[in-house]
């Protein structure tokens, strides 16, 4: 279950890294969600979340049942009550951090698509601008209009440039968040190498006492 946790964190972070550099391959994996996004597979990815977080819940609900499972008047638990909570809680950790990676490229995916259509509406935008401006003048009705349809034309390319400026910078933010969450993951593998060790050294000191 751990090891199947951390190939999944581990896989939502490499997408993560891919969404924050600019390279073919994150075209293709733009198109492929968006692909993913269509028909019933976003039923299926909500089903799946939802599984997981209810698994995370019942595996919080066990390490609480444990730590009030506490053996005479000290409240200290046995060992191996030690070795079951310590593993159910990192359970629930990557649990929970895998359900915030998943939330990070939902929310990644959708800003970079976000700022791909506003580009693209700019460029048509300026486009007819162009063509406007150097189109011939007819009289003077017609002058007016353009000029009309000239102004309007400016204001939405000075409101789609506003637009353009929130979305990046809150695809500044999300890949700042995301090295955030780089340097998180790291901890937890650094915390998941000495609750291997802790595991290691109360099956050895469970050994030692049942030989005695």
């Amino acid at each position: 279950m751990i090891r199947l946790l951390f190939s999944l964190i581990l896989s939502e972070m490499a997408l993560i890294v891919i969404f924050v550099f600019k390279t073919p391959l994150r075209k293709l994996v733009i198109m492929g969600l968006d692909k993913l996004k269509r028909g019933r597979a976003p039923i299926v990815v909500k089903a799946v979340g939802s599984t997981i977080f209810v698994v995370m819940m019942s595996t919080v609900y066990s390490v609480m049942q444990i730590h009030n499972r506490r053996n005479g008047d000290d409240g200290e638990l046995t060992p191996t009550d030690q070795i079951l909570a310590a593993r159910h809680l990192l359970e629930a950790s990557l649990m929970g951090f895998s359900l915030f990676l998943a939330l990070m490229i939902d929310r990644l995916h959708h800003y970079i698509r976000e700022l791909r259509i506003r580009r693209k509406n700019m460029e048509a935008v300026k486009k007819q601008n162009r063509i406007i401006e150097n189109g011939n003048n007819g009289s003077q009705d017609e002058v007016k209009a353009l000029e009309s349809e000239l102004t309007a034309l400016k204001e939405k390319v000075t409101h789609l440039e506003s637009e353009l400026e929130e979305k990046t910078k809150e695809a500044s933010e999300a890949e700042a968040h995301a090295s955030a969450l780089k340097k998180q993951s790291e901890g937890f593998l650094l915390e998941y190498d000495r609750l291997l060790e802790d595991n290691q050294n109360l099956r050895a000191q469970l050994q030692s006492s049942d030989r005695r």
